[in-house]
């Protein structure tokens, strides 16, 4: 038996899952859970997916599979210090970008656009884990239990004004109270915050390497100040831009252990329910922190994402995104019949109605690739 926080989740204090299930005689539930998500068809997609990206613009830039493993060990060796579920914080930090289009955020916004419909990539995550996913027989989706589906629903905290269309909403209403309006437990809100932590330090090593800007642009930056007179390193030193990505996640993590330390005492939390019900997430970086990281993310946004060669890049991928939904939508090209029987069941009689949700989820679930290439034959 794990040896978990008396704030943490306990192996065995399972909520459950919709569709009953034996017990593993070898493995916990959050263990199963962690082999269905690696084992699902939607897990392998991510190796073709962006982060910023694309796939075939270099083999050293990440893509949505690793940063979802940067993310999972993350979150894994700050769960294991406060002695909380790894293999539930595991779990929910494998499955949170199932959900992604292919082309990144740049993609979901031109999905949403085209269908002139809802779409969420938490959401679709969501979705794919209750239903697009079809490897067992008697049931739709992976049959995840109600702990790891809480921390994707409430990946970003709690959902006070969430869409009705939304299959977190149907789901919940249908067939688990997830209690959306409360905070998730302490293993949700560190996967979550570990996203954080690995996107920002690994858009910067991935900005440097595509020459998007230079060290010299960071030095207006308060964290490359201090990095630079506690270390006295040389930036024109050969591992310099390594070093600094890795003593900024480093102090990241250092930073939310300190202050989640410091919301603990706050609280004095006896069991997970007084983590749920605290009004406030309980891992958090410190104020001092929390003002780096805007300087960052404005960095990031003016000198990476907004970049000419990011941005133009982005503006052609949408395009894309948004041509191949017209055709769709138009039967000028059609979604595999395969697809439809495997994904519904059958092909509906209500067709139509239907139509705008399949294209969602067959376009969302492409990878970058294989969307270049259906477009290509056009």
């Amino acid at each position: 038996m794990l040896n978990v926080s008396k704030f943490g989740i306990r192996p065995d204090k399972t909520l459950g899952r919709v569709y009953e299930t034996e017990n593993d005689k070898f493995r916990n539930n959050y263990q199963r859970d962690v082999g269905r998500i690696i084992h699902s068809t939607a897990f392998r997609r991510l190796k073709y997916k962006t982060q910023v990206f694309v796939n075939h613009e270099g083999d050293h830039f990440r893509t949505r599979l690793t940063h979802t493993l940067e993310v999972s060990q993350i979150a894994r060796s700050i769960s294991r210090y406060f002695k909380l579920n790894e293999d539930l914080t595991e779990a929910i930090a494998l499955a949170h970008d199932l959900g992604h289009t292919p082309f990144g955020h740049a993609g979901e916004d031109a999905l949403v656009k085209a269908s002139g419909s809802y779409f969420n990539h938490n959401d679709q995550s969501f979705r794919i884990v209750t239903f697009l996913e079809k490897a067992y027989s008697t049931f739709d989706g992976l049959n995840l239990t109600w702990e790891t589906l809480e921390g994707l629903a409430k990946h970003n905290g709690p959902l006070k004004n969430i869409n009705k269309k939304s299959t977190i909403f149907l789901f919940n209403e249908s067939s688990m109270d997830l209690d959306l309006k409360i905070f998730p437990s302490l293993e949700a809100q560190i996967a979550s915050i570990s996203d954080d932590i690995a996107y920002m330090n690994h858009d910067l090593d991935d900005g440097f390497r595509a020459g998007l800007f230079s060290l010299k642009d960071l030095t207006k930056l308060s964290f490359y100040k201090e990095f630079i007179k506690k270390y006295g390193l040389e930036p024109n030193s050969s591992r310099f831009k390594k070093e600094l990505v890795r003593n900024l996640i480093n102090k990241m993590v250092v930073d939310l252990i300190v202050q989640t330390e410091k919301n603990l005492q706050k609280i004095k939390p006896k069991n997970v329910n007084h983590i749920r019900n605290a009004g406030f997430n309980i891992a958090s970086f410190s104020t001092k922190m929390k003002k780096n990281i805007s300087e960052i993310r404005f960095f990031l946004n003016k000198k990476m994402y907004n970049h000419k060669t990011v941005s133009d890049k982005t503006k052609k991928y949408k395009k894309i995104i948004e041509i191949l939904y017209q055709q769709y939508s138009a039967n000028k090209v059609d979604i595999p019949s395969k697809w439809i029987n495997e994904t519904y069941g059958r092909i509906p009689t209500d067709y139509e109605t239907n139509k705008k949700q399949m294209i969602i989820d067959y376009i969302s679930g492409m990878t970058d690739r294989y969307i270049l290439k259906i477009y290509n034959r056009k």
